[in-house]
């Protein structure tokens, strides 16, 4: 869900007049796949820029939105990193050449805390984290916060938490309600709980069809929770 979270924000975001590039920095390539690219079939990708200095390769005006893509290949960069001086900044580093000319710059990073998550935390300056309202999910929010605050000690005392999406949420489910309960109580501290993205298989359909769920079904409830957290965040972005 994070990857259709990156991309549906992102588009709506653009509809509210805002210039937006997605960063794949998932290995699995799924956000690139999303929006109508073949991974296998590039040569360019993110990792050439965070390993060679190279410049970013962006893909112009997809659904109104550029995107610096991925694939596999950034599994062996990961490796790469692990041994390179000051890796944790490659990213910051390779996006400052064109941060001027974004509103946002939204980062799909990996689900694992690996060096590419770390990367990503130290290139932005807030943090949205998708929580699933299932109880495995949860619990593993207590290590990305872990790691959140790591990052702000030692590298990125500025990164502030933008606020917590409960997603893949069925309101007719117990165990669901009680953990949005929980994230909703217990997470409060930490940072904003937007409004729960609800289960939908429309995601996946949009997903195969590489469009926005708002392009590929305009009504559908979901864009109205998807367009809130767009609203919210040019809000902070505002303050």
């Amino acid at each position: 869900m994070k990857t259709s979270l990156t991309m549906n924000i992102g588009y709506h975001l653009k509809q509210r007049k805002q210039s937006v590039l997605l960063v794949d920095l998932d290995p699995q390539a799924s956000l690139t796949a999303f929006m109508g690219l073949e991974p296998a079939d590039l040569e360019q990708t993110i990792a050439n820029a965070i390993l060679k200095d190279e410049p970013i390769p962006i893909h112009r005006d997809i659904h109104g939105m550029d995107l610096a893509p991925s694939n596999i290949m950034l599994s062996a960069a990961e490796i790469q990193l692990s041994s390179m001086m000051s890796r944790e900044w490659r990213l910051s580093k390779a996006l400052e050449s064109v941060k001027a000319e974004y509103d946002f710059i939204l980062i799909d990073a990996p689900p694992s805390l690996g060096v590419l998550s770390v990367l990503s935390l130290v290139a932005a300056t807030h943090v949205l984290i998708p929580v699933q309202t299932q109880y495995k999910s949860y619990k593993g929010t207590e290590l990305l916060l872990d790691t959140i605050q790591q990052v702000k000690s030692n590298v990125r005392p500025d990164l502030r938490i933008a606020g917590i999406v409960p997603t893949i949420y069925a309101a007719n489910n117990a165990q669901d309600k009680d953990i949005l309960s929980a994230i909703q109580s217990q997470l409060s501290q930490v940072g904003m709980i937007h409004p729960p993205v609800p289960r939908a298989t429309a995601f996946a359909d949009a997903s195969m069809e590489h469009l926005p769920l708002a392009l590929f079904s305009r009504k559908h409830a979901a864009t109205k929770v998807l367009d809130d957290i767009a609203k919210s965040l040019v809000e902070d972005l505002d303050d």
